[in-house]
């Protein structure tokens, strides 16, 4: 098949090899979005005159066929080079000379910018949906098991009571942080950069207003260089939002293997959800959420990553921009499938209720004991002695009771209230019309 850069001579094999590397695997991908870039710059030449109106319907009926054999899964790249050259190939081959005319005024350079953006677009839209739902369900299980105490630790030492509630809450409260640096990767994302061509703009009217409406995009890259210089950037904004959510992910993972060692016994899974030993019978280990905190680890690199490959460069157009599609597509797939391993396990997790009848835990209780007696007025100082005495003494004992009412306590987990703080942080991330079909 000639490339669509065909100038009379072929490059040398290795060299060709080299430099398309595993672009033909990863622009599938990008299937969807490069055809509903191309209906929507199609449109657009018809509206300022470069293409007939009959030749744009003709185009946009081929186009509307390719992308439902892309939904069909029978689409396929042939020995083109990548996924612009292939569609481009196609539509020439289905309408002769017509098919060619529908690369005026683009690059490819601002064909994958589109591309791509589209594609993160839905892609955070769902890792959006998946954060809500594991939110939700930490919700739920922070409602449900409230009242359920158990040790909170600093210095891996017991420290004081905490409570299922609390810990529930708080990974769930983590996820709105997590979920404002979605936002920021959306709204990077949200720019549309078609028009931008090689970089440097074109000379044909194109209208860039109208490819943003027709695109969903909420405004575009105004500046022509700037929109080249937004690969990488792009990319790099929702690794680090991927990595805020891994860094959740990783330390809900390390918890649930401590929380489940016989030495805590906090919660419990259905023996089908956790591994055996080869030799030791009584063996439930934590597979799941040992990979979960894995994975995580990995994701949370990622921004370092894309930063080293795409430093150094001038502005301006790279091949050295063809790689981040190596780390960050594949990075995509494992967070959607944390999220929603995460979401499962959490399904089935069952708690002990009565952790703190264990002696080993009775030491839990000296800082309450402590305001206690503050409260039937013994300056502090001389409370934490008295107790620390008696700690000493070992004659320390207690009712192994908690008060705790202040917002964002064992007895008051505010729940409606970041219930709330995650519907307004993500709102702002909509799904909206995506393409021309």
């Amino acid at each position: 098949m000639a490339k669509i850069w065909d100038k009379g001579f072929d490059a040398n094999k290795r060299v060709e090899d080299f430099t398309v590397g595993k672009d033909r695997e990863l622009d599938l991908y990008l299937a969807k979005h490069d055809i509903l870039g191309s209906m929507a710059h199609m449109q657009m030449l018809v509206q300022i005159g470069l293409l007939e109106a009959e030749e744009g319907k003709a185009l946009r009926t081929e186009l509307q066929q390719i992308l439902t054999e892309v939904e069909k899964g029978s689409f396929r790249l042939d020995d083109a080079e990548d996924i612009h050259s292939q569609i481009e190939a196609m539509l020439t081959e289905r309408l002769g000379e017509m098919g060619k005319k529908i690369h005026s005024g683009r690059s490819r350079n601002d064909q994958v910018l589109v591309d791509i953006k589209l594609f993160l677009k839905e892609e955070i839209l769902q890792i959006k949906e998946e954060v809500l739902l594991l939110f939700n369900r930490l919700q739920s299980l922070s409602e449900q098991h409230k009242d359920v105490l158990l040790p909170g630790y600093t210095h891996a030492q017991i420290a004081m009571p905490s409570s299922f509630g609390l810990w529930f809450g708080a990974y769930a409260e983590t996820l709105v942080d997590d979920m404002h640096t979605l936002v920021a990767a959306w709204k990077v994302a949200d720019q549309n950069p078609l028009g931008s061509a090689a970089g440097y703009g074109s000379s044909f009217p194109l209208d860039r207003e109208m490819t943003t409406r027709e695109l969903g995009f909420a405004t575009m890259n105004y500046n022509v260089i700037a929109a080249q210089m937004g690969r990488g950037k792009t990319e790099r904004v929702l690794a680090q939002s991927m990595a805020n959510i891994a860094s959740t992910l990783n330390k809900l993972a390390a918890d649930n293997c401590m929380y489940l060692s016989g030495n805590y016994g906090f919660i419990s899974y259905p023996k089908e959800l956790t591994t055996g030993s080869s030799i030791m019978p009584h063996k439930k280990n934590p597979d799941v959420w040992e990979l979960i905190r894995a994975h995580s680890n990995r994701l949370q690199s990622l921004p370092n990553e894309i930063t080293l490959m795409t430093t150094n460069m001038p502005h301006g157009y790279h091949r050295d921009y063809q790689l981040l599609k190596e780390v960050l597509f594949p990075a995509i797939e494992t967070l959607h499938t944390l999220l929603e391993m995460s979401h499962f396990m959490l399904q089935h997790i069952s708690v002990n209720s009565d952790i703190l009848s264990d002696p080993r835990y009775d030491y839990l209780f000296t800082v309450e004991e402590v305001n206690n007696r503050v409260l039937q007025g013994i300056p502090f100082r001389e409370a934490y002695q008295q107790v620390g005495r008696e700690v000493q003494q070992g004659i320390f004992h207690t009712n192994k009771e908690v008060h705790h009412t202040h917002a964002g306590s064992i007895g008051n987990l505010c729940t409606e209230e970041i219930r709330k703080k995650m519907e307004l942080a993500s709102q702002v991330i909509q799904s909206t019309k995506d393409g021309i079909i």
